[in-house]
């Protein structure tokens, strides 16, 4: 992705040991979630134990980065300075990641035309050459389903 999203005033996110693997993943364009290797429960954002059968044992599985709208909001109050308004926040469901669900937000479309159910795919805003954020976008009219 080209075009910035977030301002240069935001700060950036920070990695712990637990979420490094997601962010080293993000930087290489990769979307990647825990699996826990006990119960094949998929997890975002990682964590140390699955929440589902409490093992540690977990790996990482990439997925496609296509899903849909789940719900959203608009947003007309900016939280850093120089953030154009308004823009949208949204929830994707995605389509192979086992039920993860993913906050993240939706980019190239007028927030007056999102609707709940709209096919949307991944791209990447790349902050710096070692961190790239996961966005969303419509998937054009063509590559839908």
């Amino acid at each position: 992705m080209s075009e910035r999203f977030f301002p240069d005033s935001m700060p950036p996110p920070l990695a712990s040991t637990t979420t490094l693997p997601w962010w080293e993943a993000a930087a290489e364009h990769r979307l990647v979630f825990q699996r826990c290797t006990s119960c094949d429960h998929m997890r975002h954002p990682p964590a140390p134990i699955c929440p589902e059968c409490r093992s540690p044992e977990s790996d990482w599985r990439e997925v496609s980065g296509r899903g849909e709208v789940f719900t959203y909001t608009v947003v007309h109050r900016p939280i850093a300075a120089g953030q154009d308004l308004p823009y949208v926040v949204a929830v994707i469901a995605l389509e192979d990641a086992g039920g993860v669900r993913m906050i993240s937000n939706l980019v190239g479309i007028d927030p007056g035309e999102v609707e709940i159910g709209l096919p949307v795919e991944l791209v990447w805003e790349d902050m710096s050459a070692e961190l790239a954020i996961p966005r969303f976008r419509p998937v054009s009219r063509d590559e839908s389903r």
